[in-house]
């Protein structure tokens, strides 16, 4: 697993199992996991990098299981929609959920009531990570996080920034950097990233929190100047672009993460096969030169830790939301 997200686990992997399942009378049923097609509930649209990363590992996993894995976009409602069908799910093996920090570890916050409990998945592995850069028009006069701060400061309420909609990672990334910053700006919403990076490339907005890969042709044409990566440790694809903790705000970490996770009380004879399999294909060369040229970066983990990462990151955005005052269904 990535040193940039295990920094977070530190201390807690061993005594978070949310919904593990012990092993008792499971064993025979993980021996013969998977015995037929398994569904993969992708939670959002096609095209997005959640959908990138449940279509290659739905394929993978299909030539080394034998069993066709089929990737089902059910999006809405924030990823819920998708989630509670896992959720409601038989606890069998064959219904997993590849869900993001945002269909995780944000509804929490930005719903007052869902038909599911985010903490009653059964994690199986975390499976990759999409750095984000705070992206400035080449026209915008800061060119440091700390120039951004200082100008914020003296133009309270005064500064834009665009993102690719209400609460999403685009949106709740710049407000975490607000609240641990102590500056104020002006949330302009888009509907999706690309109309985001429309208005950003046309100068219609200063700013935006969007994934490298999207971002990355811009900047080496010159029209786009990254102020600094979200993450806990610097991007691959830019790697002389410093974290925004380094450039000013050193408590600030937003690991945009992607991971599998079965419905609650899945057995953990099941899960262990599961993860042994799942995380066998994620150290691979050839998911490293996948992932790299889609703008992802490879992540696995233990069943704890991703579980304890779970834990850790709903109160954080509790706070990030209350914070800004977001107002959701």
């Amino acid at each position: 697993m990535k040193a940039n997200v295990l920094s977070v686990l530190a201390g807690l992997g061993a005594c978070m199992t949310l919904g593990i399942a012990p092993a008792t009378g499971a064993s025979s049923s993980a021996a013969d996991y998977p015995s037929r097609p398994i569904r993969l509930v992708v939670p959002v649209s096609a095209g997005g990098g959640t959908d990138i990363v449940a279509r290659y590992i739905g394929q993978q996993l299909t030539e080394g299981w034998g069993q066709h894995v089929v990737v089902d976009n059910r999006a809405g409602a924030g990823g819920s929609i998708g989630a509670s069908i896992v959720a409601e799910s038989a606890p069998d093996g064959h219904t997993i959920l590849l869900g993001s920090v945002g269909h995780i570890t944000f509804t929490p916050a930005l719903f007052r009531k869902l038909p599911y409990d985010p903490q009653g998945f059964t994690p199986i592995t975390l499976a990759a990570q999409q750095p984000f850069v705070l992206a400035a028009h080449s026209s915008f006069p800061p060119k440091s996080v700390r120039e951004l701060i200082g100008l914020a400061k003296s133009r309270p309420g005064k500064v834009n920034y665009g993102s690719g909609g209400n609460g999403g990672a685009s949106h709740l990334g710049i407000e975490l950097l607000q609240m641990l910053a102590g500056i104020s700006m002006v949330h302009v919403p888009y509907k999706g990233t690309g109309p985001g990076m429309t208005a950003l490339v046309s100068g219609e907005i200063p700013m935006l929190l969007v994934g490298v890969a999207t971002v990355l042709p811009h900047v080496k044409r010159g029209s786009i100047r990254p102020l600094a990566v979200s993450g806990s440790t610097r991007s691959q694809a830019l790697p002389n672009v410093p974290t925004i903790a380094e450039a000013g705000v050193p408590d600030y970490a937003f690991d945009v993460w992607y991971g599998m996770l079965f419905p609650p009380k899945t057995p953990a004879a099941i899960v262990n096969k599961a993860n042994a399999a799942i995380v066998a294909m994620l150290k691979s060369a050839e998911t490293a030169k996948r992932f790299a040229s889609l703008g992802l970066e490879p992540l696995h983990s233990t069943p704890q830790e991703f579980a304890a990462l779970i834990a850790r990151e709903i109160p954080k955005w509790r706070k990030v939301v209350a914070a800004a005052k977001i107002k959701t269904n």
